[in-house]
């Protein structure tokens, strides 16, 4: 259903290294770019994630409302991705934990990148 998100960013190649190492975790890789952008995808053609400069040369400027949530194996890899983030700079919108208001299943960590764009890593199991 959906093919890719992308965020702009102000700190293109900090940026750069912030998600290699968090979507590396997730099982993603750099599957296109250039100097302008840089695509993450997964070996099953999932949805991919992206980040850019801004195309109209304005600064990058973060969504009211809007977040991106990466989908994490289990629980163990929601915590160690949320640390990492926090570890390289983002900010906590909210510690790894069950949200049972959400889903007694969903397991989830909120953050912030070092643009501000609001991320949420989750584990939600499927019957």
């Amino acid at each position: 259903m959906l093919g890719y998100v992308m965020v702009g960013t102000n700190n293109f190649n900090r940026a750069a290294e912030f998600y290699d190492k968090i979507l590396a975790e997730l099982g993603a890789k750099r599957t296109m770019g250039n100097d302008d952008f840089i695509v993450w995808g997964t070996d099953d053609v999932s949805t991919a994630f992206s980040i850019t400069k801004p195309n109209d040369g304005n600064a990058a400027t973060v969504g009211n409302g809007v977040m991106m949530a990466f989908a994490a194996p289990d629980h163990a890899t929601v915590n160690k991705v949320h640390a990492m983030a926090l570890e390289m700079g983002g900010t906590c919108e909210g510690a790894p934990g069950p949200r049972p208001e959400f889903d007694e299943k969903f397991y989830a960590g909120y953050f912030r990148d070092l643009d501000g764009n609001k991320m949420n890593v989750f584990n939600f199991p499927m019957p």
